[in-house]
């Protein structure tokens, strides 16, 4: 619905895509919560199209485009990094020719690039390997920075769709009710990654499933969080690249429905060692 009724977080959607738009990036790669697959893919069109994967939304949804090109010269880039990095799990990225962009890439990127004329590639991940794995992933893939390749991904900070859809009355998505458990969750989380960035050491937010409040509350199922780890792998490279420090700012922290936090963070740099961010609003 953010992309009809954009409220708070749209907004800040705007106000990065201009500070995106100077850099200029070459080519952008998002990992979407809403493209999984048992292995890892990479989609290869040459001109992507706008995927309306859902459904029983208002008809104005279904009329929204975004028609970027693609990348396969990127594609084969990612696919090669990753595959390199023999990752346990994730040694293998196929290729799909045929689909679009799902809601989850086409979305965020109507902000940051709405002329649509920035390449866009998306990577399918595999929801079933651990946020530790998917570190490992985004590490692959830091090289990419240097290549002026812009690293997106794209889920939702918490995600517990039964707590909007189900029997009870539904907040107003952009109210100021926040449930206290999305708070808790939010606030440790923010800590571990503060640890993670300024220490190299991502035991402690990769094991977020048992240490973090209601994590299995935020995320039922934790697809939706998880393309958060291949960035912050991204962001915080490797050792051996002789990475220095990541930067990174928390540009949105809007909560919808009262349950869904739209945290929304920029990493800029590569390694460890940052300003730590304060608490969400």
């Amino acid at each position: 619905m953010l992309a009809i009724d954009p409220g708070p977080t749209g907004a800040a959607f705007d106000a990065l895509g201009e500070r995106l738009r100077t850099l200029k990036p070459k080519a952008v790669l998002v990992i979407s919560a809403h493209w999984i697959y048992s292995t890892l893919a990479v989609g290869t069109r040459t001109r992507q199209e706008a995927w309306h994967d859902f459904g029983g939304f208002p008809r104005e949804l279904y009329a929204l485009r975004y028609d970027a090109p693609g990348s396969p010269e990127l594609a084969a880039r990612v696919k090669s990094l990753i595959e390199a990095a023999a990752i346990p799990g994730a040694s293998y990225v196929g290729e799909d020719p045929d689909r679009p962009l799902d809601h989850g890439a086409w979305m965020p990127m109507r902000h940051f690039f709405p002329d649509a004329d920035v390449p866009v590639v998306q990577l399918a991940f595999n929801p079933y390997l651990s946020p530790a794995a998917q570190i490992e992933i985004g590490r692959a893939l830091a090289p990419l920075r240097a290549e002026g390749v812009l690293v997106v991904g794209s889920g939702s900070f918490t995600h517990n769709l039964q707590e909007v859809f189900g029997s009870g009355e539904r907040k107003a998505q952009h109210g100021p009710q926040t449930e206290p458990y999305v708070d808790a969750f939010r606030g440790w989380m923010t800590d571990a990654l503060n640890e993670a960035l300024a220490t190299g050491d991502v035991s402690r937010i990769a094991d977020y499933r048992t240490q973090a409040p209601y994590a299995r509350r935020a995320h039922p199922t934790d697809e939706h969080l998880l393309p958060f780890y291949v960035v912050l792998g991204a962001a915080m490279g490797s050792a051996e690249a002789g990475a220095s420090q990541a930067e990174v700012a928390r540009i949105a922290d809007e909560v919808t429905y009262g349950v869904l936090a739209m945290d929304t963070f920029v990493f800029q740099g590569m390694g460890t060692g940052h300003a730590p961010l304060p608490k969400a609003a």
